[in-house]
Formats: C-alpha cells, sequence, structure tokens
C-alpha cells in the first residue's frame, strides 16, 4: 500500500528471520527490495544503492568476527533505568530444534573492554540496571578470560549498579559462577535455567548434551550456593516421540525445582533444524496443546506459591516507573526478578527502596516503602 503512493521508497527486512526467509521474500514479488542478514549492517548504505538503480539487494552472509563491538547502539529502553547489553552472537550448542546456529552462525565473543564501556557508559547516563546478554553466555570467552571474569567486573564497576546474565546453558554453568554470584550483592538472584524437558530421552533427541540428573543436579548447586535465588525456566511441550510419560517426568520436574516462572512453549518444527531433516513432528497438535495447557496451570500455581513465600519479607527494589495502573504507584523489581508495586510518596524512577511485601497477586507483589 505505501509502495503504491510513493514508488520511490524501498523496503528492507534486516536480521536473522531476513536470512532464514530470503528465498520466499525474494519470490513474493516487488514488495522487498532488500535483504540483510544480521552481520550485514555496515554494508546497508551499498545495499540501499543497489536498490536505487533498480536491483534487487542481498546480503545474508555470516561472519566469524562480527561481534557489533564497536558499535554505541541508539537506546530504545522505554524507562532509562535498565538496559541490555550483548556480550556475543551465535551459538554453537545445534539443539535439534533450534534455528538460531543456522541464522546467526557460530559463536563469537565481544572484546571484554568493549562491553566495560558500554556499562561504564550506561551508569553514567543514569541507567542502574544491565542485563548481560548471550545465546549462551557461560560459553562466553576472551583469551583466558571467562564469563565468570566478566560478570565479576561489570558488579565491580560501581554497587548501585545492578546486574543480570541470559541465558545459562545447563552444561556449562559451573560453581565458580554460581560463587561469584555469591560474592557480590549487586549481582541479581535470579538465574535462568532453560530445561526444555525434564526427561533424558527426550534431552537426547534434543541434543542438549545434559541429562535430567544432571539439571537437577545444577539446580541443587544454585540454592546451596545462593540461598534466596529464584530460577525460571523453558519447557517445550510436544517434541518429536514425546510420551505422556515423558511429559509427566517434565511436570515433575518443573514440581521439584519450584520454579518462579517459566516460558512454556509447544513444540514447532523449524526448517532446516536436525529435527526437521531426521525426525517426525508425530505428537498430534490437540495433544500437545493439552500438555501446554496442564503445564501453565501447574506453573501458576507454582508462581503464585513462589509469590506467597515472599509475604511479610522486605526487599531492596528498583523502581522503573509507575505502575500501569495508577502514577500514585510505582513498579520495580527485586533482585529476584519480581515485579513490585508500592506507594510512590515521593519517589521516583532509577532510585533503590526496602519495600516490605504486604500481599500477592498472580502476577505482582504487593507492599509499603519502609526505607
Amino acid at each position: 500500500h505505501m509502495k503504491k503512493k510513493k514508488k520511490e521508497l524501498r523496503i528492507g527486512l534486516i536480521g536473522c528471520m531476513a536470512e532464514r526467509l530470503r528465498e520466499k521474500l525474494l519470490e513474493s514479488g516487488q514488495t522487498v527490495d532488500i535483504v540483510a542478514g544480521p552481520d550485514t549492517y555496515r554494508f546497508l548504505p551499498d545495499l540501499i544503492n543497489e536498490a536505487d538503480e533498480g536491483h534487487k539487494a542481498v546480503n545474508v552472509l555470516l561472519s566469524r568476527e562480527e561481534t557489533y563491538a564497536d558499535i554505541s547502539p541508539v537506546r530504545m529502553d522505554k524507562n532509562g533505568v535498565t538496559s541490555f547489553v550483548s556480550i556475543m552472537r551465535g551459538c554453537n550448542n545445534m539443539c535439534a530444534y533450534c534455528v538460531v546456529p543456522y541464522v546467526r552462525g557460530a559463536e563469537r565473543s565481544r572484546e571484554p573492554e568493549t562491553i566495560l564501556r558500554e556499562v561504564k557508559e550506561l551508569f553514567e547516563k543514569g541507567y542502574r540496571e544491565v542485563t548481560l546478554l548471550g545465546q549462551n553466555v557461560d560459553s562466553y570467552k576472551w583469551n583466558d578470560r571467562g564469563f565468570e571474569w566478566l560478570l565479576e567486573n561489570v558488579a565491580l564497576i560501581d554497587r548501585g549498579l545492578r546486574v543480570r546474565f541470559s541465558t545459562s546453558h545447563p552444561k556449562d554453568i559451573s560453581d565458580e559462577l554460581l560463587h561469584t554470584i555469591a560474592r557480590h550483592e549487586n549481582i541479581c538472584r535470579h538465574i535462568h535455567l532453560p530445561a526444555q524437558s525434564g526427561s533424558t530421552r527426550i534431552l537426547k533427541l534434543m541434543n542438549r548434551e545434559y541429562t535430567r540428573e544432571w539439571y537437577m543436579d545444577r539446580i541443587t548447586a544454585i540454592k546451596n550456593i545462593i540461598p534466596g535465588c529464584a530460577v525460571s525456566t523453558d519447557m517445550i511441550t510436544g517434541f518429536c516421540t514425546e510420551t505422556d510419560e515423558d511429559h509427566n517426568e517434565s511436570l515433575s520436574l518443573m514440581e521439584w525445582a519450584g520454579y518462579d516462572f517459566a516460558y512454556m512453549f509447544k513444540y514447532s518444527e523449524r526448517p532446516g533444524t536436525k529435527a526437521a531433516r531426521r525426525m517426525k513432528d508425530d505428537v498430534p497438535e490437540e495433544v500437545k496443546s493439552a500438555r501446554l495447557t496442564g503445564m501453565i496451570a501447574l506453573q501458576n500455581r507454582l508462581s503464585a506459591k513462589s509469590k506467597k513465600a515472599d509475604v511479610g519479607r522486605i526487599f531492596e527494589v528498583l523502581v522503573e516507573g509507575s505502575s500501569k495502573r495508577s502514577e500514585e504507584f510505582l513498579s520495580g523489581r527485586t533482585s529476584q526478578n519480581k515485579v513490585v508495586v508500592f506507594p510512590a510518596e515521593g519517589s521516583v524512577k532509577g532510585e533503590y527502596h526496602k519495600v516490605l511485601i504486604e500481599k500477592s497477586t498472580s502476577a505482582t507483589l504487593v507492599g509499603k516503602k519502609v526505607s
């Protein structure tokens, strides 16, 4: 519609999905002029010139070196308090269901000095929380510096800066990393540790490289080394050949771990992945949906139980802004990544406050400021 009104308009699709869907996009007619993969942003001026000359401009080549290390991103963060910093790109894990390694390329870590500089600049601009991002942050490596070193040095920038990270892989999360978190109060007490399944048989088919028992050992280590640490997860229902017994093992793992929250999905085949090439997507859609519904109901109970246990406790809350329902209330999160709402009483975003939790809802803790 826009092109009909403005013929000189150029439309480009940029990123990992452009890489994955390039053939369909080019076959779809005249709508898309530029198709650029995630590592080709430096070539955008050339691609635009090529499109202006009437050609389809395509570059979806993946790079083994590109880390965006020298790029200072335009921040679109809504609250000006929390932000994200990418520390690596790509993935080497090759999980059977996942398309990421094919569309983002091999794993490569970003030079630590550029990460520390970006975080320092954010803190100086008023940001009070950063989340270090990577497909598997535990695999971060720059010469002899691993993720433990990087996490600690980010935390040492200032005690007034909260540090989060995502995502850890169960096969790689180490006791050394857990002890690093325990040493620094400003490293948040929350670890996102995707299980994907509670069945060792399904985990093997998924190529996750750990067993149910290994995963449970890592959860036990988290709770022993970092008391009060919240744990969240990802779960998939209906993966290839999954039986009721496999599914029940996932539910029992969730019950045992007592997750504070979870992201849950039914399996959906991704073209080009190992599962799509070598396995049959044989679990009926209605079975996947029913299993997912039951899993969500279980997690809702676990989340409610977790929040109810916080009533009567005092947490330090970083204020991120006004509550969605009222300007007279503020909203922020605890170190455990739980949302807290409390009366504003002159407080502003970016401040830390001790809040006594008085009640809980299905998604939120409600309290009053005590300091």
